[in-house]
């Protein structure tokens, strides 16, 4: 029988934030609360996952959400999403269909395999957030024995 070892080299203090040029990835200490307390209900944001040999991909659609109001959280094997969108509608106007989520969302989502936070990137553009995460790749074994007795 052989069982693979897979060792996860992030640290508990590590996680990064996507910056207000959309495309900047910095290392922030995970407990450090750099979003403000969330007081109002969330929506939830709608993402797609997928994997490669290489890389875990994230797409995450926020259609109206401006880049430097989108923080990207890394932690261990989670990632978080959150974000906020701010209507274009005047408080004052008389809306007549209101379908449209607009105010904080986000998505916490257990990630399918161990990744490298340093080689993260992430883009947005046309209302797609898409976020490149590279796997660890872990390819030593470690061979188990019986032994009888």
């Amino acid at each position: 029988m052989v069982i693979t070892q897979t060792n996860n080299m992030l640290d508990d203090s590590q996680s990064i934030l996507l910056g207000a040029d959309g495309l900047r990835i910095v290392a922030r200490v995970a407990n450090e609360n750099f979003s403000g307390p969330h007081p109002e209900p969330e929506g939830q944001l709608s993402i797609d996952v997928g994997e490669t040999d290489a890389e875990i991909i994230v797409v995450a659609t926020m259609a109206g959400t401006a880049p430097d109001r989108i923080e990207l959280h890394l932690h261990n094997d989670v990632l978080t999403i959150r974000g906020e969108r701010q209507s274009p509608l005047p408080d004052t106007a008389q809306r007549f269909y209101s379908e449209c989520y607009w105010g904080r969302f986000s998505r916490t989502i257990v990630l399918p395999a161990p990744v490298r936070p340093e080689l993260a990137s992430a883009e947005y553009k046309f209302g797609a957030l898409i976020i490149h995460l590279t796997k660890i790749k872990n390819d030593s074994s470690i061979p188990i024995y019986v032994v009888e007795e």
